[in-house]
């Protein structure tokens, strides 16, 4: 008895050191990503800013911000970034539910096919060239839809709806045939409704998606009235061209136009958030 004791002890105290590595490695990875972003938020709001990592700002000021928000030269980069973010964000959260709806059509012929041919645009694509080519054909270079265009398709969030939709329990849809319901009807007053945590966690990806977007928009688009948000700032960063200022140094404008670019996430997550947390298991779990 007193040697079961004593195994039964040792492996208590084996089982506990997981969670303190566990919590340690979660704090070490929280760190690494606060770290970089407490800096910048610090340095948008110094007037003097230096190399070293400051908890505070020395010289508070919002000087920075005033000059990025009052520069006409980024009123209308702003404005096409939103058009593309909230077009780029419908247009992905239409295709998805939509084709995530028809992939659960168990009795539909070639359901199989179409689903492992989308899996396969997962692993293998044409390439940039033939695919910059394909857009040149359609007229969409230098054309703020070839930005929708590009964040409006995605399979990996299609194979998450179709994944959250198959969790549906079956006999919700059954119910709705018996009462004379289209598939359609079943699309917009049983799936729709039931799918609220994972619309808002995948249509966050995709304007996450949209509004970050600097490669595809620095590919397709050439024409500087058209350049997004992002477009601008990289350019205004990399050439020096910030709106001068003899209150602050550039390096205060630059980091201030990096927290405005991610400001309006910052303010969205919070209202998104308990929909978000509901959805990060979206079709991990299957009944």
């Amino acid at each position: 008895m007193a040697e079961n004791t004593k195994i039964a002890v040792k492996r208590r105290k084996k089982i506990k050191i997981f969670p303190i590595v566990n919590y340690l490695l979660f704090i070490l990875i929280g760190l690494l990503i606060l770290v970089p972003i407490w800096k910048v938020i610090v340095d948008s709001l110094d007037a003097k800013t230096v190399a070293a990592l400051r908890l505070w700002p020395y010289e508070f000021t919002i000087a920075g911000y005033k000059r990025i928000l009052t520069y006409n030269n980024l009123y209308m980069p702003l404005l096409n970034s939103v058009i593309t973010t909230i077009l780029g964000t419908l247009l992905g959260l239409v295709l998805s539910t939509l084709g995530g709806y028809v992939l659960i059509q168990f009795e539909m012929p070639g359901r199989n096919f179409f689903a492992y041919f989308l899996l396969f645009t997962m692993v293998f694509s044409g390439g940039m060239i033939p695919e910059f080519l394909v857009y040149r054909q359609l007229g969409l270079v230098n054309n703020l839809m070839a930005i929708v265009v590009k964040h409006g398709i995605n399979v990996y969030n299609l194979v998450l709806m179709r994944n959250f939709f198959e969790g549906i329990p079956q006999g919700l849809f059954e119910a709705a045939r018996i009462d004379g319901c289209s598939p359609m009807g079943i699309f917009f007053k049983i799936v729709l409704p039931l799918s609220k945590a994972a619309l808002a966690s995948i249509g966050l990806m995709f304007a996450v998606g949209a509004w970050n977007d600097y490669t595809a928009a620095n590919i397709y688009i050439m024409k500087p009235s058209l350049y997004t948000f992002q477009q601008q700032l990289k350019s205004m960063i990399g050439s020096g061209d910030l709106p001068p200022s003899t209150e602050i140094n550039t390096s205060t404008l630059a980091n201030a136009s990096i927290m405005i670019a991610i400001i309006p996430f910052m303010i969205l997550y919070p209202f998104l958030q308990k929909y978000f947390v509901k959805g990060v298991n979206i079709g991990a779990v299957k009944e």
